[in-house]
């Protein structure tokens, strides 16, 4: 099936023909579907923090972070261009189809952000924005005549006005990350980022970062990485062989933010929170989003010590006192079932199971109450060694026509805002070989188009789903105010940024 050409390919990619002949298999076979045991819901699996206990996790990892013992990380997902956000407004100018969204995105011109740029670059080209059609408008704000929001990450797009500067999502990180990733007064943020749009990224840091440096008394060490090329999967035809280019070269494509799981990886720091890059607010709202991080923080440390602990008393000695004390642990805070021959092993068995359990990278997770937002939400989930355990899961995982699944699934509570704080090294300061923790059959398949062909394309398991399968998992009921994505222009209308 695969040529001489095609494994000289392959290879340059940086990957290998082993991994590929496997990708090809899960065209064939399918992914299977994660087998959900019920919805994760508060007090069975979610932790939700009282007033007192927000306070006790904020002070301890304000402790740690001003005591210098901890480093700290922000990374940033901001990879791809914001085409989607725009997908009513190219309707527009393509095909002069207009909805009420295109309706209101001209009513409320000028409460966007980016407004007086555009105004500019039409006035540079003599148009005035208040007798100008709506063509050119859409033209100049989309296109390389003028702003070319339209192949543009959101990183980079004007989300919110101030008196100074509109503000891009780069900066209002910058901002956060000031607030709650600051160590010592050095604040490390981390963005991935498209190869096409690294350079405009990196303009823009050396463009502001005195200024928010001065603004906020510290120091910034901002850094960049890409997808990498040997992540992406291969496409297929429609009866799953290899899908070529018209040189008859493989076609291979980004696999999707499951992908960045290896950006991560390489990554130094001890406690490393994720967010995604549009999910920003402006200054007077940002209060409680800084709370709950360094709540989240908190909670991470705590069970991190917990966990270093009991690592600690199963190399010193083991007994049924110690197993039991485990078992109650696991179960009852780590929302942890073992698996059901547990019971018939002996104790050597039962410590070495627990040992793997501990020896795991940690996360707490952010969960919103559910308000119809489309993704991933909270379960307990069965495992493949038998373990029932904690489980972001997504729609495209569940088995829709088992009446049963689907209706665990549509009965969640909560949803996944991608708000997550990491620590993916063990006790010795040793960062986890995070490919280990991954479920590799928690995948997902789609259909595409390349040059009017079908194909199908593949996705690795996502980086807050089966990427972190197999960690240690902890949800932390967090303000729906904490989750403000940006999916189209017009979210920017919302009075959460404004």
């Amino acid at each position: 099936m695969l040529s001489d050409n095609d494994l000289s390919q392959i290879k340059e990619r940086g990957s290998n023909t082993d991994l590929v002949q496997e990708q090809i298999q899960f065209f064939k076979d399918g992914f299977p579907f994660l087998h959900l045991s019920k919805a994760a819901t508060v007090g069975d699996g979610i932790i939700r923090l009282t007033d007192q206990k927000i306070d006790e996790e904020v002070r301890l990892f304000e402790l740690r972070a001003n005591q210098g013992d901890i480093t700290l990380l922000k990374f940033v997902p901001a990879s791809g261009a914001a085409t989607r956000m725009f997908k009513s407004l190219f309707a527009f100018l393509e095909e002069g189809k207009s909805d009420k969204s295109v309706e209101e995105f001209f009513e409320k011109l000028e409460s966007f952000a980016f407004y007086e740029d555009l105004k500019e670059v039409l006035t540079a080209d003599h148009h005035d924005i208040a007798t100008a059609d709506r063509t050119a408008i859409a033209d100049y704000f989309l296109t390389e005549k003028g702003l070319g929001y339209g192949n543009l990450p959101k990183g980079l797009l004007k989300f919110h006005a101030y008196p100074e500067r509109a503000r891009t999502p780069l900066e209002e990180h910058l901002t956060e990350g000031a607030l709650y990733a600051n160590a010592g007064g050095h604040v490390y943020l981390h963005f991935t980022v498209s190869p096409e749009h690294r350079d405009k990224f990196e303009k823009l840091v050396v463009e502001v970062l005195p200024d928010y440096e001065s603004k906020c008394g510290i120091k910034y060490f901002v850094s960049f990485s890409e997808q990498r090329a040997s992540t992406d999967t291969i496409a297929v035809n429609k009866d799953n062989t290899p899908f070529r280019e018209k040189d008859n070269s493989l076609l291979f494509r980004p696999a999707g933010h499951g992908a960045l799981l290896e950006n991560l990886a390489v990554l130094e720091a001890d406690v490393i929170f994720i967010k995604n890059v549009d999910n920003v607010v402006p200054d007077h709202l940002k209060d409680t989003t800084v709370t709950y991080k360094k709540a989240l923080a908190g909670v991470l440390l705590d069970y991190q010590a917990a966990i270093f602990s009991y690592l600690e008393r199963l190399d010193e000695s083991v007994d049924a006192a110690l197993l039991l004390e485990l078992d109650e642990f696991f179960q009852d805070e780590l929302c942890v079932r073992p698996p059901q021959e547990y019971q018939g092993w002996n104790t050597e068995e039962q410590a070495a199971y627990y040992r793997k359990k501990l020896e795991r990278p940690l996360r707490v997770c952010g969960m919103v109450p559910n308000v119809g937002e489309p993704g991933g939400g909270p379960f307990w989930a069965t495992n493949a060694d038998g373990s029932a355990s904690l489980q972001i899961v997504e729609s495209a995982q569940v088995d829709m026509d088992s009446t049963e699944q689907k209706a665990i699934f549509q009965h969640a509570t909560h949803f996944n805002p991608v708000d997550l704080v990491c620590a993916i090294k063990d006790r010795h300061g040793n960062t986890y070989p995070l490919r280990k923790f991954r479920d590799p059959m928690t995948g997902f398949i789609s259909s595409k188009s390349k040059d009017g062909k079908e194909l199908k394309a593949q996705e690795l398991p996502g980086l807050w789903n089966g990427a972190m399968a197999d960690w240690n998992t902890l949800f932390v009921e967090v303000p729906l105010i904490t989750f403000n994505p940006v999916k189209t222009v017009n979210d920017l209308l919302r009075e959460q940024h404004q």
